[in-house]
């Protein structure tokens, strides 16, 4: 397979889909645009909406190029809140609009760490510069080998982060602490290797003081660097983005084009980008401590999470409008580990609901041949129709190479192995 090129990523704002340009920026902190391949968000009136990857020739504006490639895809297409069919939300007891003016609540912002000083660092300082009204930010160092995160808090942040502690290794536990210590109706969670933007808490946390039955809100993730191959084959594979359009997923009404749901958990958003309603999470049981990256189980927490929430009944919503840059791992080495251990998250996961959720093993046994074929599919070894192109968020095209496909194949086998040996291990250290 031949390997992609370095991109560069931009951000891209025009006043409408035929619109002049109101501002083209680098993805935060890094170089400018062009010339040559970039990869670029677009926004309309600072609201994403679509992804484009172009070539900028030398001498060109890079501004014009991008905007004459993103406006073929942006025709039609005004972001607007939409139900699990892209159909406009109606106003009525079950299912209320989010008014432009809807104050968000209170929020608690947890994320996790382990030994990763200087990236916390810049994920503090987009965490601080946001334009939500009332939150806390909790540092929850977990598992740590120095005391770098803590004396980074305490010198940099003091008085404006929360430092917490939790030596029993693994995401999901860290995560509880978290909430345990949170002190506010909502509780949003991000990771260390992330730059928010400045309104991204307050798009992941308006829709709840619109709908009572909202139990999560999900957000989009976009790299923030694409320099080698390894971050641009995991973009390729479809990243963390879930896409632009928003959703709406409701257990009282299935959405029809998810025949699986709710077990493609995966399809509703990703850890580094979400918040919960603190009472629906807790109801729920919170994560599941033998989860997430430092168990056996090497993933899954997030997922987890999702699914418990709505079996408990609450909804989930995705929006594009919370957007977080995510720094991509770098090197081969990372992204074998990450193919592995998203194979190992999803099968862990599955273990976990049905260990905790017994009464859900109808319901997956109803969709296993499906889901089956899904996830062969999802895993499946792809050659690039285009050297160096990120796929399609969503489409299923995306490059993907023989060793990556048998390592995550490998992983979903491993799964439940991984998830027993983790809640052993939780079970034994209680």
């Amino acid at each position: 397979m031949r390997l992609p090129h370095a991109l560069s990523v931009a951000d891209l704002d025009l006043a409408s889909p035929d619109g002049p340009v109101l501002s083209l920026r680098p993805a935060p902190g890094g170089p400018p645009p062009g010339p040559g391949d970039v990869y670029a968000l677009v926004r309309l009136r600072g609201r994403p909406a679509a992804t484009v990857l172009g070539h900028v020739p030398e001498g060109e504006d890079p501004a014009e190029v991008l905007a004459a490639l993103a406006r073929p895809h942006l025709a039609g297409n005004e972001p607007i809140e939409s139900d699990e069919h892209n159909e406009p939300i109606e106003s009525d007891e079950h299912n209320q609009p989010i008014e432009p003016e809807a104050v968000p609540p209170r929020t608690s912002v947890v994320v996790a760490t382990r030994d990763r000083a200087d990236q916390l660092a810049r994920a503090l300082d987009s965490l601080l510069d946001q334009d939500h009204p009332d939150y806390e930010i909790l540092v929850v160092d977990n598992a740590p080998r120095s005391s770098a995160t803590e004396e980074l808090v305490a010198n940099k942040y003091a008085g404006r982060v929360t430092y917490v502690r939790e030596d029993t290794p693994g995401l999901a536990g860290a995560h509880n602490t978290g909430v345990s210590q949170a002190r506010s109706a909502i509780v949003a969670f991000t990771d260390d290797d992330v730059v928010a933007d400045p309104h991204w808490l307050t798009a992941l946390t308006t829709p709840f003081a619109a709908d009572p039955r909202l139990g999560c809100v999900t957000g989009l993730i976009l790299p923030a660097r694409l320099r080698t191959p390894a971050q641009i084959l995991l973009e390729s594979h479809g990243g963390f983005a879930k896409g632009f359009a928003p959703r709406l997923y409701d257990p009282l009404r299935p959405p029809a084009d998810e025949p699986l749901f709710p077990f493609t958990a995966g399809s509703f958003g990703s850890g580094a980008n979400m918040a919960f309603r603190t009472r629906a999470l807790t109801s729920a049981g919170g994560f599941d401590p033998a989860t997430g990256t430092g168990t056996a189980a090497r993933g899954g927490d997030d997922l987890y999470a999702f699914v418990a929430v709505l079996s408990a009944g609450f909804r989930l919503r995705y929006t594009a409008d919370a957007l977080v840059w995510h720094h991509h791992r770098e090197s081969w080495q990372d992204l074998r580990n990450q193919a592995y251990g998203y194979g190992a998250g999803l099968t862990a996961y599955l273990t976990a609901t049905l260990v905790r959720r017994p009464a859900l093993l109808p319901a997956l046994l109803a969709r296993l041949p499906r889901g089956l074929a899904h996830a062969r599919n999802m895993t499946a070894h792809r050659e690039p129709t285009h050297p160096g192109v990120p796929g399609e968020h969503g489409a299923h095209t995306h490059p993907w190479p023989r060793s990556l496909s048998r390592l995550e194949r490998r992983g979903m086998l491993y799964g439940p192995i991984g998830y027993a040996k983790a809640r052993l291990r939780t079970r034994g250290g209680r």
